[in-house]
């Protein structure tokens, strides 16, 4: 893992955000896509968790992983979202840059991607 990450992670940096949510106030539902770095939730994505006022709405984490899962981080998502609806989340392994395989869905990996998110789906009762 890089030291930054592990720097980060251990000191508490919140990096500033580049990306500034206007409308964020007219969605109910937000989905929270990230990586996990470290097997925790990514510096990132906790600063964008505490700028944003989510209380009140259902927030939806899902993660990409290199095999290890996802560690503490959607339970991070729980703590920094505690006036919100946090409903199970979904992992699913991708590449590992290391080993020289990218993150890359196509043919066969693509179908199992789509059935697996749309049982989830389901399962928390977003789609029929």
């Amino acid at each position: 893992m890089a030291p930054q990450v592990v720097n980060e992670n251990e000191s508490g940096y919140l990096p500033p955000l580049k990306t500034k949510i206007d409308s964020i106030q007219n969605y109910d539902v937000v989905f929270v896509g990230f990586p996990t770095w470290g097997m925790k939730l990514p510096p990132p994505m906790k600063s964008f968790l505490k700028q944003y006022d989510l209380r009140g709405k259902t927030v939806i984490p899902f993660n990409t992983n290199a095999g290890y899962g996802v560690g503490s981080s959607f339970e991070t998502v729980k703590e920094l979202c505690a006036n919100s609806k946090v409903l199970e989340g979904f992992t699913m392994k991708g590449g590992i840059e290391r080993d020289g395989v990218y993150l890359v869905i196509k043919d066969e990996k693509a179908k199992e991607a789509e059935v697996k998110v749309k049982q989830w789906l389901q399962k928390i009762k977003i789609i029929k």
